[in-house]
């Protein structure tokens, strides 16, 4: 009598690890993991401009001037599109973010050193200076998602107070519009 050995062909697993890669494949597109990451790093700026924004307001509540002037009564108010990654002084010299992690105490010295990072996505700061202006905290987006919010919200016309910065902030192109608060 003839013993029949029992299992599967080589072209049944075959097939069935083709099914399992078409799936996988499938799967990762669903996803796309680069989309995800870049999602998260702009999660991380955002939140990381929504900390500096509210240290600012901090700093302009306790000393009763913003941190990029260097008294009350100093007559230049205004701050024009700055990076915080490069040398960010107030008018009288003072590193900003210096003064915001030191004088005050508003922001820990260790989110000042990774904002300044070469290899974190800068944010860009903005105030008209004029009385009731809102200061804005702006960065350029890396994922799609947050590409889109940024040019909708330049699409639907940006707060009059951040009119001068338009060509900046909106410059056209979805891939090159900032994201800003607030």
């Amino acid at each position: 009598m003839k013993k029949y050995l029992k299992g599967f062909t080589m072209i049944e697993l075959l097939i069935v690890i083709t099914i399992l890669g078409i799936l996988a494949v499938a799967v990762l597109a669903a996803i796309n993991p680069i989309e995800q990451i870049n999602r998260g790093r702009d999660t991380g700026s955002r939140s990381d401009a929504e900390q500096l924004l509210g240290g600012i307001e901090r700093f302009y509540a306790t000393m009763g001037y913003y941190p990029w002037m260097s008294r009350a009564d100093d007559p230049q108010s205004a701050l024009t599109w700055t990076n915080t990654k490069g040398t960010w002084v107030d008018t009288g010299g003072n590193n900003v973010l210096n003064n915001l992690s030191a004088t005050t105490g508003e922001l820990k010295t260790s989110f000042i050193t990774r904002i300044k990072d070469p290899g974190y996505n800068p944010l860009w700061v903005y105030n008209r200076g004029t009385q009731g202006d809102s200061t804005y905290l702006c960065f350029l987006p890396k994922s799609n998602s947050f590409s889109k919010e940024a040019f909708q919200r330049c699409s639907t016309g940006l707060p009059t107070d951040l009119q001068p910065e338009t060509a900046s902030v909106c410059p056209g192109t979805q891939p090159t519009t900032y994201s800003c608060l607030p």
